[in-house]
């Protein structure tokens, strides 16, 4: 755990999650089909739990920017956002998780809270 403890981890989360809202603001202006994100965290077992999935509409948008320009185009985005709230890891690529609403409704009939975990 962090210098500071639960608090500082709380107020890190907090940090990330606004930080993240703008990375998610930015890309749905920039990336066709992406429709939201959402991370996942053990404040426990952090930064090693972070988990960033990028959320696309369906799974040809999902798969058309993953070939392309837009994956490295996300990776810099998660990569600017944690570092604006004061996140530093060697791998930022490792944290990241690429999904679709469409393959969300065929496996999960839409639950992203039992498809996440």
């Amino acid at each position: 755990m962090m210098a500071g403890g639960k608090r500082a981890l709380a107020r890190l989360e907090r940090e990330m999650v606004a930080c993240l809202t703008e990375a998610c603001a930015t890309a749905q202006g920039e990336i066709v089909g992406f429709a939201w994100l959402t991370h996942q965290v053990d404040l426990d077992d952090f930064p090693a739990s972070l988990r960033i999935t990028w959320v696309f509409t369906d799974d040809t948008d999902k798969a058309r920017a993953l070939a392309g320009a837009d994956k490295a185009r996300i990776l810099e985005l998660s990569t600017q956002a944690l570092a604006e709230a004061g996140v530093r890891l060697d791998h930022v690529a490792w944290h990241l998780r690429y999904d679709s609403e469409e393959a969300c409704w065929r496996d999960h009939g839409g639950d992203w809270n039992r498809r996440l975990r």
